[in-house]
């Protein structure tokens, strides 16, 4: 990325619409369901959101969520996220998501794709995939990650997607609890383990990782900032201040309104260069 021509990094974008392969039906009412809680509107192309980026100079990190071992749903292939992170290296960052449960083939792809150049990092979802992060299954993969000490983020605490479905869908919340994520940061120290999403309801677990672990960030995205638990802003203004990291959940949040409440949700000024961009550079080394 050109750091120096950016107001900021968001390290949490969704790629929701490919424009390589047909939406698939399985999948869409987990979408119908998540636009309902998030009162979002229609989904953009990779294209259109890198457009709307680019007009407000912030940087992105963007992922698709291989789901397709616990829901059926066949994934946007992470190779059409690194192509257009090829293609815009100057604002965008590609993640790949890759289901843990693919095993020794998953940690196959992982290896390609980081030899390939583009991809940066990796997504995991543990509700939709339906693992805990502790599984020793996803460690072949962790492995992987390790070695070429890349970043991982983990969605944690409520989803919205599945969130008034008959049964949630079937999917479970308790995988999406941070503390498992202890044992993942303690067993891979070379990997960056970034904690996803405003931890509800276990945000003090997060946070206690977070401070323990020298290796775990916290990434502020799909809330409303207005919203966020106190404690959550308490720790951001000073323990943990070098360690909070700005993602949206673009589509389903804008980042024009996550910035703008930000600045008014009780984060101290000289935190907010380090929140906006200052931290991601450190944490994606970004740095040189």
């Amino acid at each position: 990325m050109n750091i120096d021509d950016l107001i900021a990094i968001d390290v949490h974008t969704h790629a929701e619409v490919s424009c390589r392969q047909p939406a698939d039906a399985m999948w869409q009412p987990f979408e119908d369901a998540a636009t309902k809680y998030f009162k979002a509107g229609k989904r953009p192309t990779i294209a259109e959101t890198l457009a709307y980026y680019r007009e407000r100079k912030i940087g992105l990190v963007m992922f698709t969520v291989d789901c397709e071992h616990e829901l059926g749903a066949r994934r946007i292939p992470n190779e059409e996220v690194a192509d257009a992170a090829r293609e815009n290296p100057d604002i965008m960052m590609a993640f790949a998501s890759i289901d843990p449960h693919k095993g020794r083939m998953g940690a196959r792809e992982a290896e390609a794709l980081i030899k390939d150049g583009v991809v940066r990092g990796f997504k995991f979802h543990p509700t939709l995939q339906g693992f805990f992060p502790n599984d020793r299954m996803a460690y072949r993969l962790y492995e992987v990650i390790a070695k070429h000490k890349l970043p991982a983020i983990f969605h944690s605490g409520h989803s919205g997607i599945g969130t008034g479905m008959p049964g949630g869908g079937g999917l479970r919340l308790k995988y999406s609890n941070p503390i498992h994520l202890d044992d993942v940061a303690a067993d891979f120290p070379d990997m960056t383990v970034i904690i996803a999403h405003p931890s509800w309801p276990w945000q003090d677990e997060a946070l206690s990782v977070c401070l323990h672990k020298p290796n775990v960030y916290i990434d502020l995205s799909g809330w409303s900032p207005r919203y966020f638990p106190p404690q959550l802003v308490q720790y951001a203004n000073t323990q943990l201040r070098t360690k909070m990291l700005f993602g949206s959940d673009w589509p389903l949040i804008a980042p024009d309104r996550w910035i703008t409440e930000f600045k008014a949700a009780g984060f101290k000024p000289e935190v907010h260069d380090l929140i906006l961009k200052q931290n991601a550079i450190r944490a994606l080394k970004l740095g040189g």
